[in-house]
């Protein structure tokens, strides 16, 4: 198929997952057209979600640095001295606007993400009762390279292949017998973090069983010292948090055998290369669209909703009616375990 652009650029500002999401659409767009090159902007610290992607380079938005305010229109010129015949705007922010807006003034081809923000409106409201899948907003990125002539259809989408480990990441792991499983206890927001407590449940499980080795997921100061505490109390639990640069988180990331996921980054991360994903929800719902790339439905587990039924109750899981901040405890360690043997086999 002849390609009506052959250099887009592409933005997605933030955050980590909502980025790692663009990148089985990014990747296999490459793959299916190969006259077809993409210049990504986002921030620094997503740079390795990209790497070794072919026909595919990088531009940083330091929005809070030099880039801040007007500094977007420098931004603009700078992904204009590229060449770019066109625009796919993934964010559709006030950020992302002004750069497309400026960018079609100067006559390049802009094309928007639909973020469904109204539909999303309607699913958290409280006289909503009845759970209605939205589109998934991989859909939604498919749809905007769909308009601007490189057509994408999500059963085309593939994960990427794994990543060589390397001799730092491969000491890490134990051995051949046994299964390696990430978990990622927390997220942005407390009603979508599962307990510490009732995950060191079911890490005792894992533990104790000796075939598993688990690997800590977190960012942040107080995520890496609870989770460097909760590590010393087992034999087969690595903490990784603080450990590793992005690069060589994902090259461990890759080679696992599960993630365990609340409804964040670590999920999307580990789905980008087709690790399987098992995802724990609290106060949101996958019915909003941000499931994990690829994975089934029977790996989502939700609260009790005849206990919580006005979930979802927000989107993004920052606004919640009292008693509900807790509601993720409802899905109890055992069948969080028994979740990770089925998938397992």
């Amino acid at each position: 198929m002849a390609l009506t652009y052959k250099h887009i650029l592409v933005i997605r500002l933030s955050a980590l997952g909502d980025v790692a999401m663009t990148v089985p659409v990014i990747s296999s767009l490459v793959e299916k057209y190969p006259d077809l090159k993409l210049t990504i902007v986002s921030r620094k610290f997503t740079a390795p979600l990209f790497e070794g992607i072919p026909r595919v380079d990088f531009l940083e938005a330091d929005v809070y640095g030099k880039h801040r305010g007007t500094g977007l229109i420098q931004l603009a010129n700078e992904a204009r001295a590229l060449h770019i015949d066109a625009v796919a705007d993934l964010h559709n922010v006030i950020r992302s606007r002004i750069i497309t807006a400026y960018l079609r003034l100067r006559g390049l081809a802009v094309e928007t993400i639909d973020k469904g923000r109204s539909e999303k409106a309607a699913l958290t409201r409280r006289e909503t009762r009845e759970i209605k899948p939205l589109k998934t907003t991989i859909a939604r990125y498919c749809e905007v390279f769909n308009s601007l002539g490189a057509p994408i259809e999500i059963g085309e989408l593939k994960p990427l292949p794994k990543r060589d480990s390397g001799p730092r990441i491969r000491q890490l792991f134990e051995g051949p017998k046994t299964r390696a499983i990430g978990i990622a206890p927390f997220a942005a927001y407390k009603s979508k973090a599962y307990p510490l407590e009732l995950m060191k449940q079911v890490i005792d499980k894992l533990d104790e069983s000796g075939s598993f080795q688990v690997f800590l997921f977190g960012g942040g100061e107080q995520e890496v010292e609870a989770l460097s505490a909760l590590a010393r109390s087992y034999r087969h639990v690595v903490n990784i948090a603080g450990q590793l640069t992005m690069t060589d988180e994902l090259s461990l990331i890759s080679n696992l055998d599960l993630m365990v996921s609340m409804d964040s980054s670590n999920g999307h991360l580990a789905a980008m290369f087709g690790v399987p994903v098992v995802t724990i929800w609290g106060v949101t719902h996958p019915a909003a669209g941000f499931a994990p790339f690829g994975q089934p439905e029977t790996q989502r587990l939700i609260p009790d909703l005849k206990q919580f039924p006005l979930i979802p109750t927000s989107v993004y899981g920052n606004k919640f009616p009292e008693g509900y901040q807790k509601a993720i405890a409802s899905i109890t360690p055992e069948a969080i375990v028994e979740k990770i043997n089925e998938v397992l086999g």
